[in-house]
């Protein structure tokens, strides 16, 4: 199998092991945010210091200060991915061949959930701890066994959990601190099949593991409508055990190591004085320049990527519009972070995040969170060739387009 084939098949499972482990879902692949409703709500702009409810402790846990009671919130975030490929063309005989066929597809994505809890318990007016649990990812994307040209498309199917423990502590009026522990767990299968017809996979993965990550972060309070938030959330290297077959080896219960990037995120949130308005804006910087490559202990290094590190941009606005309804938008820019090699199955680039929300209070301790993102990508040129040594056996090129509904649905109570 080619290099460059190797490339497509190994970049496909990069992007599905990265969703596997990383403490907060990003935009490359398929990776998109969800620990809460009021974030998609907003484009997550600003939620590294809102903090107005628990699931701050998701992105800052230096923001569990900011509650002097506790605050428990649950609920559910649905994911629906739309990728298409268009303007395709596949050649089963290499790209001199006469013989291509029409390669176009408009339904590789789907639907998922990801739920999530998180809980903060005030210890008095200096310490508090949290715990939550949230999957950050969870996706699916298949290309049918008949599509023209499979191998480079196939099944990816992903899911994880993150479960963290955090710890905050106030030094006075303005500065407050935290940190954590998040324990993530993820399973993922892959498959692509051979070119031509040809039996068997080319690859097909089923693995599983567990890493341990840390995070830190700070809050600055210039007063009880200006705040500040800064956090940084370290990424380990996830070991996923599994089966792995690879252009025809089989390597049993072999270990993928994947280094994961590291996310810095920076926060401001200002409410207007004498106003019912408030503004609020992130930037996120994530380092997806670690990856390499990617590489198992038996089957030694799969290949090597040429990844460029990723920046969200979000800047969103509040609306407190009644003692009962308060609404919320944002807009996000995020970057790919793929760089100049793509493929089909793994339809990354640029995107835009469309966002609206709104909280109804059920009463003065508990509300009722909706979100609503609608996420635009670009369309990326894509150029992937399979060979068998110095023979070019297929090819594939088109435009890939990827968009995005994301739903959240919330309970939150102060106790």
């Amino acid at each position: 199998m080619t290099t460059n084939n190797t490339r497509l098949f190994k970049k496909s499972l990069l992007a599905v092991t990265i969703t596997l482990a990383s403490s907060q879902a990003m935009a490359a692949g398929f990776q998109l945010n969800a620990q809460s409703a009021t974030g998609i709500g907003r484009a997550f702009a600003g939620d590294a210091v809102i903090a107005d409810n628990a699931s701050v402790m998701a992105r800052n846990p230096a923001a569990m200060a900011l509650f002097d009671s506790v605050e428990l919130s649950l609920g559910f975030e649905s994911i629906t991915s739309m990728i298409e490929v268009k303007d395709a063309s596949y050649n089963p005989g290499g790209v001199s061949s006469p013989l291509s066929s029409n390669a176009n597809y408009d339904d590789a994505g789907d639907t998922s959930i990801a739920p999530n809890i998180h809980l903060i318990v005030p210890v008095n007016d200096k310490f508090a701890w949290g715990v939550n649990a949230y999957s950050n990812f969870g996706t699916k994307t298949e290309f049918s066994s008949d599509y023209a040209g499979n191998e480079f498309g196939g099944l990816t199917d992903v899911q994880s959990v993150n479960f963290g423990l955090a710890g905050s502590y106030r030094l006075n009026e303005q500065w407050s601190f935290g940190a954590g522990l998040d324990l993530i767990y993820g399973k993922g299968e892959l498959q692509r099949p051979n070119p031509l017809g040809m039996q068997g996979d080319a690859l097909n993965v089923d693995a599983d593991g567990w890493a341990l990550g840390f995070n830190v972060g700070t809050v600055f309070e210039l007063d009880e409508n200006n705040r500040f938030g800064l956090a940084y959330h370290y990424s380990p290297e996830l070991e996923a055990k599994g089966d792995i077959s690879y252009t025809g080896t089989e390597y049993k219960n072999d270990t993928l190591l994947m280094p994961l990037p590291d996310l810095l995120e920076f926060s401001g949130y200002h409410r207007i004085e004498d106003t019912k308005f408030a503004v609020h804006y992130s930037v996120q910087w994530i380092g997806w320049s670690s990856f390499d490559k990617l590489e198992a202990k038996d089957a030694g290094v799969l290949n090597e990527y040429e990844w460029q590190n990723g920046m969200h941009y979000a800047i969103g606005g509040t609306y407190y519009m009644s003692r009962d309804w308060t609404l919320r938008a944002g807009y996000m820019y995020d970057t790919s972070a793929q760089d100049e090699i793509t493929s089909i199955s793994v339809p990354d680039s640029d995107r835009q995040w469309f966002s609206a929300g709104f909280t109804y209070h059920l009463d003065d301790k508990s509300n009722i969170d909706f979100g609503f993102t609608y996420l635009m990508g670009d369309d990326v040129d894509v150029k992937e060739t399979t060979e068998l040594g110095p023979v070019t056996v297929s090819s594939i090129t088109g435009t890939t387009h990827a968009d995005a509904i994301l739903m959240g649905l919330q309970y939150s109570r102060s106790f």
